[in-house]
């Protein structure tokens, strides 16, 4: 497990990931006025206090392509799981950015005989853009992008602890009004009754997705992404052509679209009562005022 420890002092920080991605992820050095939060830089989930699969471990099956590259025509992944990258790296099927639920994407993993240079291989190589962690006018830290980003093109994860339920539960319920709450929820649906849920908490280890704010009218979209773990991977891919220094955010309630957020049949809002509810400052046209109670998508 690759980590870095971030320390919560004013000193300007080049890289926040102190080598660990494969491209420098940059603090502005006038947003040095902001403490930066002491947390354990990880490009990759970890296990986290009631998770029963330990991420890291290689749990699916790979397939024996002999070729550079793999094929539909071929290879088991594929023919498995479907092609859902092109060539170029960027996702091959848009439609799903205008609608509350996703298909699931499974990539080439350890197991498999294709090259690190498959193109069934995107989110598993890291970042490849340069972004930059900076201070907002009026939302605290976010992430803006250094150079521009074809639409559909994979940006970065959303990596912490995997937690169980539970323990997702009590981090919300012993949470103070003015402290973040980073753990997002993701239910996959495989039938009418059969429901996996996963939750990642970025908020004590993560990484640069952790950073990235909220917006009624977002740019990114994720993804639930398997790669070599039966554990997803949460994948934010760009939802539409994003220029050089826009800022970048995602819909916490998991949607992207135009449209109100669909409301969440989740266990974890039965807190309402107990917690503040947070402004939205997006400055959306279509901005619901406040803030999701909780980070979710539905599959």
């Amino acid at each position: 497990m690759n980590t870095a420890v971030v320390s919560g002092e004013r000193d300007v920080v080049e890289d926040l990931s102190s080598g660990f991605e494969n491209v420098p992820v940059l603090i502005e050095k006038s947003s040095a006025v902001l403490t930066s939060p002491e947390f354990q830089y990880s490009p990759d989930n970890v296990e986290g206090p009631g998770c029963i699969i330990d991420p890291s471990e290689v749990t699916l099956p790979g397939c024996s392509c002999p070729s550079h590259s793999c094929c539909p025509e071929t290879c088991s992944c594929l023919q498995t799981h479907g092609q859902v990258y092109g060539g170029d790296g960027k996702l091959l099927d848009l439609r799903q950015t205008d609608s509350g639920y996703c298909s699931p994407v499974f990539e080439c993993n350890a197991l498999c005989t294709c090259s690190d240079s498959c193109s069934n291989r995107v989110v598993q190589r890291g970042l490849r853009h340069r972004l930059q962690v900076y201070s907002t006018e009026n939302r605290g830290w976010g992430v803006r992008t250094l150079e521009s980003i074809p639409h559909g093109t994979f940006v970065c994860e959303y990596a912490g602890e995997v937690i169980s339920f539970e323990e997702a539960r009590r981090r919300q319920l012993t949470q103070r009004s003015e402290e973040n709450n980073y753990i997002i929820a993701v239910r996959e649906h495989a039938g009418a009754d059969s429901v996996t849920e996963t939750f990642v908490d970025p908020a004590v280890v993560g990484n640069v997705g952790r950073f990235l704010n909220h917006s009624c009218l977002p740019n990114l979209f994720m993804l639930p992404v398997r790669v070599h773990s039966v554990v997803p991977r949460l994948a934010l891919f760009a939802g539409r052509d994003i220029d050089a220094q826009d800022e970048l955010t995602f819909d916490y309630s998991g949607g992207y679209s135009n449209k109100t957020p669909v409301e969440l049949p989740s266990k974890l809002s039965n807190r309402a009562d107990a917690l503040q509810r947070k402004v939205c400052h997006c400055g959306a046209n279509n901005c619901t005022q406040f803030l999701p109670l909780d980070l979710s998508i539905l599959s």
